[in-house]
């Protein structure tokens, strides 16, 4: 049976932003759409303040201000590179990938006779290495 993985980045756009400002770890972020109209991504802490995906930005500013909540207009060719070092790494830990979106690939895996620890130890280990990484 041929085992496969799903790699999904977390908060994909907002975890872009953090590579280039470590500052930013533990506080609310979002990132706005084309034009800056509606929250199309979310830090957990962001998430945590009832701040919905898709919601528009205008109806958003006041709780903005209230928490501190630090916005970004959105920056695709950054989020492209980024993405693409991302599959560029992960393709180093599959025998087969298949990019399903800008922050997520199923990884299939070699048809060993292993423990569902196995996979999941394996997964923890391609999750490491990609964030030690300098992407």
């Amino acid at each position: 049976m041929k085992r496969f993985a799903l790699a999904d980045c977390n908060n994909f756009f907002v975890s872009c932003e953090r590579i280039f400002n470590p500052k930013l770890m533990g506080k609310p972020i979002v990132v706005l759409s084309s034009n800056d109209a509606c929250v199309i991504a979310r830090s957990d802490e962001a998430k945590k303040l009832g701040i919905k995906m898709g919601e528009p930005a205008y109806m958003c500013a006041a709780m903005f201000k209230k928490h501190n909540v630090i916005v970004y207009s959105s920056n695709f060719t950054l989020y492209g590179d980024i993405s693409k070092r991302v599959m560029q790494r992960l393709s180093h830990y599959s025998t087969d990938i298949e990019i399903y979106s800008i922050d997520e690939a199923f990884l299939f895996l070699p048809e060993y006779k292993k423990t569902p620890e196995y996979f999941t130890d394996y997964a923890k280990y391609i999750r490491n290495k990609i964030k030690e990484s300098s992407i």
